[in-house]
């Protein structure tokens, strides 16, 4: 047993000795134990087993963030099920293609979309359907009841699958996302190492657990150091910094730090407790990073992660951090540029980022082709970003080859609304580009060629939001007579970006 590369073992040998010290205390107040996360995990565990499920098979969760929605996490991880977190924004269109590629074996969703999933899994293999809401009710609450607390932990090698992301793909057909017990407990370890993660340390926590940084760059860096968490259901930039007296480490991305500046409450007084904030998942603007440390005190650290590897690059704890670079690599974490051809590039010019560590996934879900072409021969993967690298070794993301755009953190994939745009009767063709935004760093626009010439955008930007989540429908709309194409016909996004920027 101990060798036990399951997730959820290593996470308990860190625990306290006195379990009944506390792991999460709510906004209002509320507590919750390490004991009691331990006891509550295992009733979860034993329930899901009774309903059918097996080492290996999908456990698909669309909830709101909640004690319970952690517990459902840990359980899963512990019997060795492939936890599927899904986006509370996603609407049934998009839900349809996770159920149906993830083939779950149990779904759990929030009670006011029962009737949603309810349908979308009539000609499924799911063996149950649960809700679960975030104040602790729902049907895997009365389920549990009556189980045991206690359940064994499964052997997990570390090749076995502990969970199932999609990111949206440029074709714009989403992809999973293979995340093994090892990519997550290395990944874990080395960040608990670089940020200097102990049991006397209490995160902020204001992220939602769909996402990468909140769920296993947060949640696993407290969970691997047993330190405590106080949560935040949503950010609130004025109850995050009263909260902020009480707690000693905050994650969030560029939008929260931005937002923190427009409070004239943050002050370096009532940060004097906190010793580190990290920014991450999306490009930290030069501004925020020199307003920030003239009000507070403090430099933000920034790092550079995907969902297909966790964090890979950080600036240092103890040492200098370089505004407008991801610091260096992550120890084990082997990074490269390299140009068009796939030859190295030597000194501090841009280029294709490539890399390489424990902590990189072994590929996507059921699409091996994907997989190989997103390698290279000797295992690099290819990120699709564009990167420099100076003299002292500190990283620097300039760009990226693909166009995925960045708005609050998410990643939105022009590709995906494109093809529901062009969807819509009158629209001849359309293109979707990130522009600047002071608040959510890019923010999503569709130029449009339309045939039917009293279309609207209130009337295109309502037909998105119905079909996608909201944080991918376009906020403007753009009506112009054609799209700029090159010699090949391919329309050009550089060029759009650059008019409309």
């Amino acid at each position: 047993m101990s060798n036990n590369a399951n997730l959820y073992f290593n996470f308990i040998k860190k625990f306290p000795d006195d379990l009944s010290s506390t792991l999460i205390q709510n906004l209002g107040g509320s507590k919750i134990t390490y004991s009691e996360v331990i006891s509550r995990s295992a009733k979860f565990s034993n329930t899901l087993i009774r309903l059918g499920a097996l080492k290996g098979d999908r456990i698909s969760v669309q909830v709101e963030k909640s004690i319970d929605n952690l517990c459902l996490y840990l359980a899963c991880l512990r019997s060795g099920f492939v936890y599927h977190p899904l986006n509370t924004a996603y609407k049934p269109s998009e839900l349809s293609y996770f159920i149906n590629d993830a083939d779950p074996v149990i779904v759990i969703c929030k009670q006011e979309i029962l009737s949603v999933f309810e349908s979308l899994i009539e000609t499924s293999n799911v063996k149950a359907l649960l809700t679960l809401d975030a104040v602790g009710k729902g049907t895997l609450i009365d389920e549990s009841i009556d189980a045991s607390d206690k359940a064994e932990i499964v052997l997990s090698l570390g090749s076995d699958t502990a969970a199932l992301l999609y990111s949206s793909g440029t074709t714009g057909q989403p992809k999973g996302i293979i995340l093994s017990h090892a990519n997550l407990l290395s990944n874990a370890r080395l960040l608990v190492e670089a940020w200097g993660f102990t049991p006397s340390d209490r995160l902020l926590h204001a992220l939602p657990l769909y996402h990468i940084h909140g769920l296993f760059v947060a949640l696993n860096c407290a969970l691997l150091s047993g330190a405590s968490m106080l949560w935040h259901a949503s950010f609130n930039e004025k109850l995050i910094i009263e909260s902020m007296k009480d707690c000693t480490v905050m994650m969030g991305v560029p939008t929260h730090y931005t937002r923190l500046l427009q409070n004239s409450n943050l002050t370096s007084n009532n940060c004097i407790n906190m010793r580190l904030f990290i920014s991450g998942s999306a490009p930290l603007l030069a501004e925020t990073f020199v307003e920030f440390h003239a009000r507070t005190g403090h430099t933000i650290l920034e790092r550079y992660g995907m969902t297909e590897t966790g964090i890979n690059t950080s600036n240092p704890l103890n040492e200098e951090r370089r505004m407008g670079t991801v610091g260096k690599p992550l120890p084990g974490v082997s990074i490269r540029i390299v140009n068009d051809e796939g030859e190295l590039i030597k000194g501090n010019e841009k280029g294709n980022l490539q890399l390489k560590g424990s902590n990189v996934f072994s590929g996507y879900w059921k699409m091996p082709n994907k997989t190989i072409e997103d390698f290279t021969q000797d295992g690099f993967f290819n990120t699709g970003d564009l990167a420099s690298i100076d003299g002292d070794g500190y990283i620097s993301i300039v760009g990226r080859s693909k166009d995925m755009i960045i708005t609050g953190g998410l990643n939105v994939y022009p590709k995906e609304i494109e093809l529901i745009i062009d969807g819509l009767d009158g629209v001849l063709e359309s293109a979707v580009i990130g522009v600047p935004d002071d608040d959510f760093g890019e923010r999503v626009i569709a130029i449009l060629v339309v045939k039917n010439l009293s279309m609207t955008e209130k009337e295109v930007i309502n037909f998105c939001k119905e079909k996608l989540a909201g944080f991918k429908a376009p906020k403007e709309i753009k009506f112009v007579e054609s799209l700029p194409r090159n010699t090949m016909g391919k329309v050009q996004k550089n060029l759009i970006r650059e008019e409309w920027a």
